[in-house]
């Protein structure tokens, strides 16, 4: 049986950066070649990044993806790596974008990929499910294909697919049986949400079935706005059995030497098969990079971690790759001594470094000695730049000038953290993170321009009670290094409360969070309605205050900042509700 040296390359693209991904391919194909690799393939659209979303509709940017790739397969070749086959995602188009209302049938744009040899483009693919479900919206911006590319390389058929493909059975996986593959290529964007990686393995083993071949699953790594990535590329025999594993968050070069059966003798180039689909075959040259003798390649399998470990990489690559994307020099976040802003703090100073995290303590005089106290000693552990801005004197100056009482004034206080806040970063480049959790954000528990005011949101799609586990894995994970927990054990044990009146606890307002937390996660990850909920042994007058508060903050969520999504169904991307909306699931 002939056998092949993959090298997945699980790399960082960002949108737009044509030249910069480019690049990226270049490098990692030398390292692919430098590992002997007889085959090399990269994430889904690598070239103009994922997701481009209306960049689509610019003919500009789809031209320009198409010379980028002419212009890599050129580069390939000038540095020598001509003869190795690399396999990378690209942009294309075979007609006007959708969009225009002129787009001929079953032309358009396309999500495609290529795979270059020896200077040129030796075949290509367009994808043939469109996802248009949760954040995904293929089917505004892209035409499927209705063709299977299978390509002849090192004496073994190999078939092109792209992520969806994958996702859903019949279509490809079903057509690469019947031409009699023998390994199937999937390039892939793929978001990460928590325990997807436990959902890929055997889902890649049912298309490893379903194809009769073996699978190589190449994914993106880092952060895109509010989506994150987190690889896990791997390699499944046409048996199923699990070759190689890449780990998450992390670029990674897997390059694993596969057996694979020998293609049989075939005439026709193109063949009419099942599910509306064609197959059409190419061959590059026998002739591929030699394998070296003796040393067998194995990529080793990276074993998942703990729901916490994973949660926490997702949310430091989300903020870093959207902090040095956008070139953001540093950030700048209000501490107050409690859990939100002190996880907070802790994933940016993971992220960035503590010389690029400016932790500010606002005290207004309801604020406690504890939490004064807690904020400068989790400064102290982090090492952040610390600085205390008292609020008080500029929240008496409006109460002086203006008749304000009652929620008011609570009010009043988170806008004038806010203003001070929003001056720093004018003053000093920061960008301002903001540190409500999802339960807060679900129910509206925030002030608008007040402690919503930010760029962006680390634990926007975290839930309070993940929060404190959050906070208690990181903390444990440094003790178990050496290392000084970043956060203080009295931030993670006291009541929460925002500290806006005398002896305020966020328990005046709503149900403690083990009670709250369930409630929501029922109606807005599960779609749960009111008797639904209820079934689900609930109280129905808590059901329904809670419904009340979710619907009624829809346009709260609608200002509110972008953040790592990390559930099933994030606010934004994943779930649009009206905001003028008289449904009502509550009594």
């Amino acid at each position: 049986m002939p056998t092949l040296r993959l090298a997945l390359c699980q790399v960082n693209p960002t949108v737009g950066d044509l030249a910069g991904n480019a690049d990226l391919v270049r490098a990692w194909t030398r390292k692919a070649a430098d590992a002997r690799a007889q085959l090399a393939l990269f994430p889904e659209l690598m070239l103009t990044g994922y997701p481009v979303e209306d960049l689509v509709f610019r003919r500009s940017f789809v031209a320009a993806s198409r010379a980028a790739l002419e212009r890599l397969a050129a580069d390939l070749a000038a540095d020598g790596l001509g003869d190795l086959p690399v396999l990378v995602g690209y942009l294309d188009a075979d007609g006007p974008p959708q969009v225009s209302g002129d787009a001929e049938p079953g032309k358009g744009a396309r999500n495609a990929a290529a795979l270059l040899h020896r200077g040129a483009v030796a075949a290509r693919y367009f994808k043939h499910h469109l996802p248009n479900y949760g954040v995904f919206d293929e089917d505004r911006y892209f035409v499927p294909g209705d063709t299977l590319t299978v390509v002849r390389i090192g004496g073994v058929d190999v078939a092109l697919t792209i992520c969806e493909d994958l996702w859903q059975a019949g279509g490809p996986f079903a057509v690469a049986r019947q031409a009699g593959v023998g390994l199937v290529l999937t390039i892939n964007g793929s978001p990460y949400e928590l325990n997807k990686d436990d959902v890929r393995l055997p889902l890649v083993r049912r298309r490893a079935a379903e194809a009769g071949a073996a699978i190589a699953y190449v994914n993106m790594v880092g952060g895109q706005d509010e989506l994150v990535y987190d690889g896990d590329s791997m390699i499944v025999s046409a048996d199923g059995m699990l070759l190689a594993r890449a780990p998450q968050f992390v670029e990674h070069l897997l390059v694993h030497d596969v057996e694979l059966p020998a293609a049989k003798e075939r005439v026709e180039p193109v063949e009419q098969l099942a599910d509306d689909m064609r197959v059409v075959r190419a061959k590059i040259s026998d002739i591929l990079p030699p394998a070296p003798t003796g040393a067998v390649a194995r990529g080793g399998i990276i074993e998942p971690v703990a729901d916490e470990a994973e949660v926490w990489q997702a949310l430091v690559l989300g903020l870093r790759d959207y902090v040095n994307k956008n070139r953001f020099p540093s950030v700048v976040l209000g501490l107050s001594g409690g859990i939100d802003s002190a996880v907070c703090a802790a994933i940016a100073v993971d992220a960035l470094g503590h010389d690029r995290v400016v932790g500010v303590s606002l005290p207004s005089q309801h604020s406690s000695e504890h939490s004064r106290a807690d904020a400068a000693e989790l400064a102290k552990r982090t090492g952040l730049d610390y600085r205390i801005e008292p609020i008080q004197p500029m929240v008496d100056t409006f109460l002086a000038n203006m008749s304000l009482s009652g929620v008011t004034v609570e009010n009043l206080q988170a806008r004038v953290r806010g203003v001070i806040l929003m001056a720093l970063s004018n003053q000093e480049g920061h960008l301002v993170l903001t540190t409500g959790n999802k339960s807060e954000l679900a129910v509206g528990y925030s002030t608008l321009y007040g402690d919503s005011v930010g760029g962006y949101n680390p634990i926007k799609d975290v839930w309070k009670t993940l929060v404190w586990r959050l906070a208690k894995w990181r903390n444990a994970d440094a003790e178990r290094r050496g290392e000084t927990p970043p956060i203080p054990e009295s931030s993670i044990g006291k009541p929460p409360s925002a500290e806006l009146s005398p002896g305020q606890l966020d328990s005046d307002s709503l149900p403690e969070y083990d009670v709250l937390d369930p409630i929501l996660i029922g109606y807005v990850d599960g779609d749960l309605g009111r008797e639904g909920l209820i079934a689900s042994g609930h109280d129905p007058a808590v059901v329904d205050k809670v419904l009340r508060m979710v619907d009624t903050a829809e346009y709260k969520r609608r200002q509110s900042a972008p953040g790592t999504k990390i559930s099933i169904k994030a606010f934004g991307r994943d779930r649009r509700l009206p905001i003028t909306n008289r449904w009502r699931e509550h009594g």
